[in-house]
């Protein structure tokens, strides 16, 4: 929601109080975005969504992903899965962390490529067949830096203040969310990390699980071309877009959205059965 409304719940359905009245069946909602301070929402609303297992995600001021709304319980068996995940194999840890950053690296190495950046996408995908348990080396952050100025100019760097930091961190954040409805619904706690570690971050499993798919938020941001100045709301609306981008994950033809779902859900399964034959990684174009 991008403007000063009221939301409700109403024989099932959320119910947009504005200018007009809107009505959106409960089951048609994944993820609700308020990106106005302006919203008023009812606690029998959130409560339905929460159950429901939509994602919930409150914008700044600015407008920018601030918060979201997880909660306590989203799963029947949510203490037996806590136990499981703390007793996580170190060794296995380390083994799906590589198959993580591996995905990740190939898949910034595809976009290299995609963008007519060859010779530093040989290079990515050189660094993605020279991965050890653990990424010990740091294969994923000397990937980083080629990735990134490659794509964005020598000069650029994460700390930028500029619009191209601002639509990263928009689309990374609306991944992150969309990442911890699924540990959560799933019964695990969003705090305990297989890679990171920090104490200040409530979202180190989801940091870890989500890296594979940052390349395809990234593609949206190249999308832009070169722009200055702060990101605007339509701008937000096609990073947006990029969960209902059609990708290959199991079957063909599901969402970005859905796939989001399978893949969090099957680095989990490995996690719990040190198989890491069971995670299924996504395959998408640019």
């Amino acid at each position: 929601m991008s403007s000063r409304s009221k939301l409700e719940l109403k024989n099932n359905y959320l119910v947009i109080r504005a200018d007009t009245v809107r009505r959106i069946h409960i089951d048609e909602i994944s993820v609700l975005l308020i990106e106005n301070t302006g919203c008023a929402v009812t606690a029998s609303l959130l409560e339905t969504l929460w159950n429901k297992k939509v994602a919930i995600i409150f914008c700044d001021r600015k407008r920018n992903p601030g918060a979201q709304l997880i909660p306590y319980y989203n799963s029947h068996d949510c203490s037996a899965r806590t136990l499981a995940q703390i007793k996580w194999d170190d060794e296995h840890k380390k083994q799906v962390w590589s198959a993580i950053v591996r995905e990740k690296i190939l898949n910034q190495a595809r976009l290299l490529l995609s963008v007519g950046k060859k010779e530093s996408s040989e290079i990515l995908f050189g660094y993605a067949n020279d991965i050890h348990a653990g990424d010990v080396t740091n294969r994923e952050g000397h990937a980083a830096k080629v990735y990134f100025s490659s794509l964005f100019g020598s000069d650029f760097t994460r700390d930028d203040e500029c619009f191209v930091n601002y639509a990263l961190n928009y689309g990374y954040g609306i991944l992150l969310s969309i990442v911890n409805r699924e540990v959560v619904a799933n019964g695990y706690i969003t705090q305990l990390g297989i890679f990171h570690k920090n104490v200040y971050n409530q979202f180190n499993l989801s940091c870890d699980i989500m890296e594979p798919f940052r390349p395809l938020f990234d593609s949206a941001v190249i999308a832009f071309g070169p722009r200055e100045g702060d990101l605007g709301h339509e701008d937000k609306l096609s990073i947006l877009e990029t969960l209902n981008k059609r990708v290959s994950i199991v079957t063909m033809g599901n969402t970005a959205l859905n796939a989001i779902g399978i893949y969090v859900r099957s680095v989990l399964n490995s996690l719990d059965e040190q198989d890491l034959t069971k995670i299924r990684f996504c395959d998408y174009e640019f």
